[in-house]
């Protein structure tokens, strides 16, 4: 009898090691005057990144409770009614404890979970920095000089001093969210390399590869790879990418199909200002040069068919164009790696790229150079 109860304590004390959390419990405090019946808003970043409210608690002494599942650690935010800023949080299954002084929502102090402790040192050890930064900036604005120049590479050495520290918390912390929220920034603001991100990103857990921005880096990764591989096709000394595209008349025009002594692919459309600054230019060249041997092919990456079309007529731009009325999803514009208009890439006959993003009287001269 005595060894059946310790096999049940045993499995008891088993099954209680080994289970996890299947809801979380958030706990809020509010400290100072709060009126009850204040509403307190649980939100998160929906699509076109805005926030939507996921719940709402009420207080009652300055407490709150939020209660839910999250399958997959994601990060929220706490606003309080009438209070300005607001709070960070995780939410994950488990008992979470936050804290916080009414007029000083952005300190709050946040625990009792893995992510949330993760974020929590995260953040301490940022702040730190952050405060390192701040004093030097004080001390530049009273500063001038030799003073000034030492501040200012002050700056700069602890800036690499920020951007090593948030790798390095990166690769120490593969299990937290915070990892995949600072690889994700870096990536979207080249603060790492593309080879170094995908390393670090492979280190991640597989929960946090599947939360959402675990998702995000690998997507920026994928845009990345082709965007590289665009660059380096559209690369002066490459031969230019062939493609098609619709024409104005409704028919399938394609790169080799126009090609000249030298071929001007310009990237435009009817919105761009200085797009259309640059036609006249172009007019002039391609009405000086066609005869010689030069073509023009107009990619358009206008919204509408309307406005493509109006705008060819309104600026006189006699030369083959075609448009898959895409804006900056264009196909074409993809396989060139353009990301900004006005953009072109000149030529020669064999369809070796020899120049880009010429204008003004820097185009003539090109095209003579090669004409003559």
């Amino acid at each position: 009898m005595k060894n059946s109860i310790l096999i049940l304590l045993a499995g008891v004390l088993f099954f209680s090691c080994n289970s996890k959390p299947e809801s979380f419990t958030l706990n809020g405090k509010l400290r100072g005057e709060m009126t009850d019946g204040t509403r307190v808003f649980l939100k998160k970043i929906g699509e076109n990144n805005q926030p939507m409210e996921v719940d709402t608690a009420t207080t009652t002494n300055g407490e709150f409770t939020f209660t839910g599942k999250s399958d997959i650690p994601e990060l929220h935010y706490i606003f309080v009614e009438q209070l300005p800023g607001y709070t960070a949080v995780i939410l994950e299954n488990g008992e979470i404890q936050f804290s916080a002084q009414r007029d000083s929502m952005g300190f709050a102090d946040i625990s009792g979970t893995f992510q949330n402790d993760a974020f929590a040192d995260y953040m301490e050890q940022s702040r730190e920095i952050s405060m390192q930064a701040q004093s030097i900036q004080q001390d530049m604005k009273a500063a001038s000089g030799e003073a000034a120049l030492a501040l200012q590479d002050e700056m700069k050495e602890l800036q690499e001093e920020y951007k090593t520290f948030e790798l390095d918390y990166v690769k120490g912390h593969p299990n937290a969210l915070i990892s995949a929220l600072v690889l994700d920034r870096a990536l979207a603001t080249k603060a790492v390399e593309l080879e170094e991100a995908e390393v670090i990103y492979n280190t991640l857990s597989e929960e946090i590869k599947s939360s959402k921005p675990g998702k995000q880096i690998l997507e920026g990764i994928e845009k990345l790879k082709v965007s590289e591989a665009a660059g380096k096709n559209s690369s002066i000394g490459a031969k230019a990418p062939e493609f098609s595209g619709p024409s104005p008349d409704g028919t399938e025009l394609a790169l080799k199909d126009v090609m000249g002594k030298v071929t001007l692919i310009d990237f435009w459309a009817g919105w761009c200002r200085p797009c259309r600054a640059e036609n006249p230019n172009i007019v002039a060249v391609y009405n000086k040069y066609h005869d010689k041997g030069l073509n023009v092919l107009g990619v358009s990456l206008d919204r509408t068919d309307e406005a493509w079309k109006k705008a060819i007529a309104e600026d006189g731009l006699v030369w083959n164009h075609i448009s898959n009325i895409a804006y900056f999803d264009d196909k074409i514009a993809k396989l060139y790696n353009v990301d900004a208009i006005p953009a072109a890439f000149l030529l020669d006959e064999n369809g070796i790229i020899v120049a880009k993003n010429l204008r003004g009287p820097a185009l003539e001269a090109k095209v003579a150079e090669l004409l003559n």
